[in-house]
C-alpha cells in the first residue's frame, strides 16, 4: 500500500516567499501555519487587517520563529488588488508560491467594488488579476508556482457567458459553481500560456473535500436561514473533515516534488470528499479550450489585467 502523503510529507521551504489569499482562516490560515512551520517566508493575505493579525498572532504563538507578514488584500475590489501587487513587486526579489486561496460560497447575490457578481468576482476575477499582476514576480523565481483551489462543486458548473454576473438569473449555488469551474478553466488556460511562452513556472489546482471552514456558515448567516445553518452543522459534523485536512490538496498542490503543470489534486476517499491528497481528473468541461478562450478574454477585458508575458 502507498503511503499516504501528510503534512509531514511538505519539503523544507527555508529561504523561499509564499502568498496565500485568505490566510486568515480556514484552509488558508492551515496552509500558511504548514508552511510557516516548514521555514517558508509566509505572506498571509486577508481583507481584515484585524483578522489578519489575529491569524499571524495565533501562528507565532505555536512557532515564533515564523517569517510571518499581514498583506491587506481585497479581493472585492480590483484597485486593491493592484495596489496590493504593485507593492509586492517593488517590495520582493522573488516569489516562489501563489496560492489563490480566499473564496466566498453560496452567498446572496451582491456585486463587487467593480459592479461583478461578488462569487464570479471574488473567486475567479480577483485572483486572475491578482495572478497577472505578480506574474512578472513569479516569472523571475526558479520553479515556482500558482495554485488555484477551486472545488467539487465544479462538477455542477457551467460558464453561463451571456449572463456571467447573474444579472437576469440568480443561483447562489450555481454561481459558486460556475466560480469554481472558472479556477479550473483558467488553471489549464495559464498553464497552456506558460507552456509556450514562458519556462520555470507552473499553474495548477487543488480541492479541499468536503472540509469544516466558516464558508458554509457564512452563506446560511447571510440568508438568514436558520434551516439550512443547522443543515449544514450537522453535514459538518457527519461528513467532513478538518480544514487542516483539507488544507493538504493545496499544500501538496504547492510543494510535492512530483507535481506537474495543470494537475489538479483533491482528497483520496469516497467521492473526494475527504482523505489524503492525490492527483484526480477534473469533470471534462474543465478541460474546454474554447470555454477557456473565452473566460480568458472575458477576464482580461473585465478586469484590464493583460498578461503581458504570455503574449507571443
Amino acid at each position: 500500500m502507498t503511503q499516504k502523503w501528510t503534512s509531514a510529507d511538505i519539503p523544507d521551504q527555508t529561504g523561499r516567499t509564499v502568498l496565500v489569499t485568505g490566510g486568515n482562516s480556514g484552509l488558508g490560515f492551515h496552509t500558511c501555519r504548514l508552511l510557516a512551520e516548514k521555514g517558508a517566508r509566509v505572506l498571509l493575505a486577508s481583507r481584515s487587517s484585524q483578522r489578519g493579525d489575529q491569524a499571524r498572532t495565533e501562528i507565532l504563538q505555536a512557532f515564533p520563529d515564523a517569517q510571518l507578514e499581514v498583506i491587506s488584500l481585497d479581493l472585492a475590489d480590483l484597485e486593491s488588488v493592484r495596489h496590493c501587487a504593485a507593492s509586492l513587486r517593488t517590495d520582493l526579489d522573488s516569489l516562489h508560491i501563489l496560492v489563490n486561496n480566499a473564496g466566498v460560497m453560496a452567498i446572496p447575490r451582491q456585486e463587487t467594488a467593480q459592479g461583478f457578481e461578488r462569487q464570479f468576482g471574488v473567486n475567479h476575477l480577483g485572483h486572475f488579476a491578482l495572478t497577472g499582476a505578480l506574474l512578472p514576480l513569479l516569472l523571475k523565481t526558479p520553479a515556482s508556482r500558482i495554485v488555484n483551489v477551486s472545488s467539487m462543486a465544479h462538477r455542477n458548473g457551467r460558464m453561463n457567458f451571456s449572463d456571467l454576473h447573474g444579472q437576469r438569473k440568480y443561483s447562489p449555488f450555481g454561481a459558486y459553481s460556475q466560480s469554481k469551474l472558472a479556477n479550473l478553466l483558467f488553471t489549464l488556460e495559464l498553464q497552456r500560456g506558460l507552456e509556450s511562452n514562458c519556462d520555470g513556472t507552473m499553474c495548477v489546482s487543488a480541492h479541499p473535500g468536503f472540509s469544516a471552514t466558516n464558508l458554509q456558515y457564512v452563506a446560511a448567516k447571510e440568508k438568514g436561514s436558520a434551516v439550512e445553518l443547522i443543515l449544514m452543522r450537522i453535514l459538518n459534523a457527519l461528513l467532513s473533515q478538518s480544514a487542516e485536512q483539507g488544507a493538504l490538496p493545496q499544500l501538496y498542490a504547492a510543494t510535492a516534488h512530483d507535481v506537474s503543470g495543470g494537475d489538479y489534486t483533491g482528497p483520496d476517499g469516497w467521492m473526494q470528499m475527504r482523505g489524503s491528497p492525490v492527483k484526480h481528473r477534473a469533470k471534462e468541461t474543465a478541460y474546454d479550450t474554447v470555454a477557456a478562450q473565452e473566460l480568458w478574454r472575458l477576464s482580461v477585458e473585465l478586469t484590464g489585467e493583460p498578461f503581458e508575458q504570455l503574449q507571443d
